[in-house]
């Protein structure tokens, strides 16, 4: 319990980090003295340049078993550049170079991160209390952190947490022993991995675009306000919670590959009902929502590792780590573009968002026929 504790702590240190830094207060900042556009530009290609170290690094990773000493490495990188974020507040320009060396440095220790989960026997119930701490954390840092916060001092506070959270992980996590020489040329050309990340992905521009318009979403359709839509959101965090441990459980019990198709009857469901459902109803989609959203986060990060040689765990984490943030711009372009087609219907392009997840579903099928194709016959 002490290892599984100690993976699910930096969840909760990383989730505070995005909550605080990556989602509300950096961008609040920088936007006063950037061009959001620019800045979405210069954010967006940090991905970009992430992916791109991550492939390299997660080869070297998996062919020498360093993983957790790349863990540790950008996990301190992590701590000193949040923390250098209070001492360049004064300096934009300065302030977002140093920002893009952290969204780099949080993208790879969270790629490592993934890959410590080989050292576990219940992937599952691991990953599932890593997410359900980390809706915790959350919704905590939110509602009592950060109104007590103002402007650079977020910095250091959010670092020291980190760091905090951060160290049980490098007492207690060993390095997985699992080696491989990855051929990125080969993994790229892989047909059945990439179906099943572009089935991932299909469920996680959902899930991002969710996260990031339920808010505006109750407040057009139901006329609700501030303190209503914060109450719809902390029953979605209860639904995460609940979620972590419950689809962690499963995952264990019938496996990543039986248990992550669940998500595309959730994401339907609740696509279906969200138009529909009257006001006092919407509490418990809320709940649903945070369900299918743990769901998704509990699973992916499994299912790789399960489904693929385990020597290989960083390299192929680092694309479930890229869907993640392609599906952050391109699922918020489809809304975009569905708000502008309907005349701000959002009840009409929240039902058509359902397109997502039954593509994903044809995906999925897709990549099970692949899976099947390419197994060995039975001797």
């Amino acid at each position: 319990m002490k290892k599984t504790l100690s993976f699910a702590l930096f969840d909760s240190g990383e989730t505070i980090l995005s909550a605080l830094v990556f989602s509300t207060f950096f961008p609040l900042y920088i936007t006063e003295y950037v061009d959001p556009k620019i800045y979405s530009l210069i954010y967006g290609g940090s991905f970009l340049l992430s992916f791109g170290l991550a492939l390299q690094l997660g080869r070297i990773a998996d062919s020498r078993g360093l993983r957790k000493q790349f863990f540790t490495l950008f996990g301190f990188a992590v701590v000193l550049l949040c923390a250098s974020l209070w001492l360049s507040y004064a300096n934009p320009v300065l302030s977002l170079l140093l920002f893009v060396l952290l969204t780099v440095s949080h993208q790879q220790s969270f790629v490592f991160y993934n890959s410590l989960l080989l050292g576990f026997e219940k992937r599952g119930l691991t990953s599932g209390i890593g997410v359900a701490l980390g809706y915790v954390a959350s919704a905590l840092s939110l509602i009592f952190l950060a109104r007590h916060l103002d402007g650079a001092e977020v910095y250091p506070v959010v670092s020291i947490l980190f760091f905090l959270l951060l160290l049980p992980s490098l007492f207690f996590l060993k390095n997985p022993s699992q080696r491989s020489e990855v051929r990125l040329r080969s993994m790229f050309r892989d047909r059945r991995f990439l179906l099943l990340v572009l089935s991932l992905l299909s469920l996680t521009e959902v899930a991002n675009t969710l996260t990031a318009m339920m808010g505006i979403y109750l407040r057009e359709v139901y006329a609700l306000s501030a303190v209503e839509i914060y109450r719809v959101i902390g029953f979605s965090a209860l639904g995460g919670v609940a979620g972590g441990f419950l689809w962690g459980h499963l995952t264990d019990l019938l496996g990543a590959r039986r248990t992550f198709p669940a998500g595309f009857a959730l994401w339907i469901l609740f696509l279906l009902l969200l138009p529909a459902v009257p006001p006092k109803l919407i509490l418990p989609v809320g709940f649903l929502a945070g369900l299918s959203l743990a769901h998704l986060w509990t699973t992916s990060r499994v299912l790789i590792l399960s489904e693929f040689p385990e020597g290989e765990a960083s390299v192929r984490l680092s694309f479930l780590s890229l869907t993640e943030r392609i599906a952050s711009t391109s699922g918020l372009t489809v809304w975009a573009i569905l708000l502008m087609l309907s005349n701000d219907n959002y009840r009409l392009s929240a039902a058509l968002m359902v397109v997502f997840p039954l593509v994903g579903i044809g995906l999925y099928l897709l990549y099970l026929r692949e899976r099947v194709r390419r197994s060995p016959p039975p001797s």
